[in-house]
């Protein structure tokens, strides 16, 4: 890594896993009465619902190979 490379910190991990199917999550959903992770396609699926629910939304999917 060169000194004008910056490495993103990621918030999810290898573990954390897509409330709907259990693959890896990759985004994490922040709501007043909690917190749901998804995995790339459960997200796509239910996006609207999700920002309605949502006041913090933590998308990753970027990491995806």
């Amino acid at each position: 890594m060169t000194e004008t490379e910056e490495k993103q910190e990621r918030e999810l991990k290898v573990a954390d896993r897509c409330d709907s199917c259990g693959s890896q999550a990759f985004v994490l959903v922040k709501g007043v009465s909690g917190e749901l992770m998804f995995c790339g396609h459960h997200f796509d699926k239910n996006e609207d619902a999700l920002k309605k629910f949502a006041y913090e939304i933590i998308d990753e999917r970027s990491f995806i190979n």
